[in-house]
């Protein structure tokens, strides 16, 4: 038989401690149980310096940012253990042994210690809003006080599959015509640095003066193939450029507003952020979040500048007073068919009923969307990468073409 150390909890807030002895860990918890306590830390007497760690304190800015998929992972977890009647603490602590991840692990091993000294799950996950963000918490917030933790995490896993889904579709939409890109420059590269130059001394023995697109070409590639090291760097200070002006607040705020103006793309944009704005509204609004809170929780999922802006706005009008139908129909931007769903519900006072209506709205219009753009790209691709490849097979023979025709 072995010495186990525990810390348990009785009565669901009072912290216990003790021994007992067992065969193994199994045998152990299930002593513990037996005496009426919720093991939470079962471990080998000589196992030292367990007690220690459990006082040791991770501060939040020292913890890596939970990704999406990380949160997924952990909300399903700790929803499929709410859903069985296992407390939040012990939920925890299997996450804590058993998460793949040591971030999560980590993560979750605050979060017990934490309740553990008295703390509520809501206020502790409060403190960690890198990991977990705004909506999260304030969801899980509504939960615990409505007495749903449960139907929160849930509501909350749902939420989570959904942003993941909406960004599957944006990139899987937009991979393609960046992947096109990368090879007509990857193409165009070897073409100048690699195939030109071996043109060059024929071109020469012809010693007849070569077509401007040939001689800018070859010229070019001439140059490329001599240089070859700043290749990687031009390349690297693009995309550097191109990060920095995406992200600079002020050339972001022009951005945001011009690509609401192109046909199509800003569909895209619109019904991808609203998307997830109706979703958490409804969610939130179920959960008993009240609506001005639900607006600023929603809010925070919209990623284009110009909408967000307009949104606050509404949000403010709502504040003073003003219905949430009419507060957004001034923005101007939220679809029209959405705005009436919103103001029917409000009429009817079934605004979350219709929410999720419009929710489901939504994703069918963005799957269209989504569709008819990969339509139009594929063509569009194959015409950009045609011109390419007719420019430079035209550099080539356009020569060849005009010593013909002067012989």
């Amino acid at each position: 038989m072995t010495i186990y150390n525990y810390i348990a909890l009785k009565n669901n807030k009072d912290i216990v401690k003790g021994k007992v002895d067992a065969a193994d860990l199994r045998e152990a918890r299930e002593s513990i149980r037996k005496l009426g306590f919720i093991p939470t830390k079962v471990y080998e007497e000589k196992a030292k310096g367990e007690e220690k760690e459990e006082k040791k304190d991770v501060k939040p800015g020292k913890m890596k940012k939970l990704g999406l998929q990380d949160r997924m992972d952990f909300t399903s977890t700790l929803q499929i253990l709410a859903q069985s009647g296992i407390p939040i603490i012990e939920s925890l602590m299997f996450i804590e042994n058993d998460a793949a991840k040591l971030k999560v692990r980590l993560v979750a091993k605050e979060l017990r210690r934490q309740i553990m000294a008295g703390a509520t799950f809501a206020d502790t996950i409060a403190k960690y809003p890198d990991q977990f963000g705004q909506i999260y918490i304030g969801l899980v917030k509504a939960g615990e006080d409505s007495g749903e933790l449960e139907k929160t995490l849930q509501r909350l896993l749902e939420l989570l599959n959904k942003e993941a889904n909406i960004r599957g579709k944006v990139i899987g939409t937009l991979m393609y015509p960046m992947f096109v890109i990368i090879l007509a420059v990857i193409i165009v590269l070897v073409m100048l640095m690699f195939v030109f130059p071996v043109f060059k001394e024929m071109f020469d023995g012809m010693g007849k003066e070569l077509p401007w697109i040939t001689a800018t070409l070859m010229s070019a590639g001439i140059f490329l193939k001599t240089y070859w090291f700043l290749v990687p760097i031009i390349l690297g200070s693009i995309f550097g450029f191109c990060t920095f002006i995406m992200k600079w607040q002020p050339s972001k705020r022009k951005i945001d507003e011009w690509v609401l103006k192109v046909p199509l793309l800003s569909d895209l944009i619109q019904y991808s952020n609203f998307a997830n704005f109706i979703a958490v509204m409804q969610v939130a609004y179920d959960a008993g979040v009240p609506i001005i809170e639900c607006l600023y929780l929603a809010n925070v999922t919209l990623t284009n500048h110009t909408l967000k802006t307009k949104i606050e706005t509404a949000t403010l009008k709502v504040q003073q007073g003003q219905h949430l139908s009419i507060a957004l129909r001034s923005t101007r931007v939220m679809p029209k068919m959405i705005l009436f769903m919103i103001a029917t519900g409000e009429q009817s006072g079934r605004l979350g009923d219709m929410l999720l209506q419009a929710t489901s709205f939504i994703d069918k219009k963005l799957d269209g969307i989504i569709d008819t753009m990969t339509k139009m790209i594929e063509p569009i691709m194959l015409i950009v990468i045609g011109s390419i490849v007719l420019t430079l097979a035209l550099a080539l023979y356009l020569p060849l073409f005009n010593s013909y025709m002067t012989d």
